[in-house]
């Protein structure tokens, strides 16, 4: 069995930055500030990470932070809802729909969430795709600040819902920043690139991933890749720099 584990935001979905702004309404009114969020870089980061490196570049002191971060997690997913209820736009990745739906249907794949959203987070912006039902676990940022330490996590989960042990060989990691690909590399796990965030394709070929893809939109393709990819071998390799080089 394959476990295949997604990101969310710039990997599944586009989500205009209802993200962005429901962590600013939220920082101003638990902590009184946002901090620098308009230059702090936010790709591939954790929820936590995010919201405490801002507080601390505007300041605030650790023990205040840590007593009020409950609060402003809170804050921030009631914003996301309003906003999402309000009609904030979440787009669909190219392919990802028809790619995750023939993912689940399989009896040989477990797919799932590997996202620095906390949980709340990650289910107010997949609520609207329908792709919610689709994913049967998941590993987020309200489990551990560090994304290193989700895979771990991820793993624990589908060994309580399957009852099998999926080495880390056989699972692939599918994300759209070098962090992505840095947290599968950190456990064994495949790293899959897809240039549909705020990372170009170039950028991330220079990770040397084990597959990289431009998007997802040629759904029959994307799955041999991700299906038939296994670390060490020749078809691997060869996959992979044809992949760099039709920058599909």
């Amino acid at each position: 069995m394959r476990l295949i584990l997604f990101d969310i935001d710039g990997t599944l979905i586009y989500a205009h930055g209802v993200g962005h702004r429901s962590f600013v309404t939220a920082m101003q009114s638990v902590f009184g500030t946002a901090g620098p969020h308009d230059t702090y870089d936010w790709r591939g980061k954790t929820d936590p990470w995010i919201v405490r490196d801002l507080m601390r570049l505007a300041g605030i002191p650790d023990d205040v932070l840590e007593a009020r971060l409950g609060e402003c997690f809170e804050m921030y997913v009631r914003s996301l809802e309003v906003l999402l209820a309000d009609g904030h736009p979440v787009d669909v990745l190219p392919g990802i729909d028809r790619l995750v739906h023939a993912l689940a249907a399989r009896e040989d794949v477990l797919i799932g969430l590997l996202t620095g959203n906390v949980k709340p987070g990650a289910e107010a912006k997949l609520r609207s795709t329908g792709l919610l039902p689709l994913f049967r676990l998941g590993a987020y940022g309200s489990d551990a600040a560090d994304r290193r330490r989700l895979p771990v996590i991820a793993h624990e989960r589908a060994r309580a819902l399957t009852g099998a042990e999926i080495p880390f060989a056989d699972t692939l990691i599918i994300g759209d920043t070098p962090l992505d690909v840095d947290c599968a590399r950190a456990c064994g796990a495949v790293a899959v690139a897809v240039a549909t965030g705020q990372h170009s394709l170039s950028e991330l070929q220079a990770l040397e991933p084990d597959l990289v893809f431009q998007d997802f939109g040629d759904v029959e393709g994307s799955l041999q890749r991700l299906l038939t990819f296994f670390p060490g071998s020749e078809q691997a390799h060869s996959g992979s720099a044809r992949a760099a080089q039709e920058g599909s």
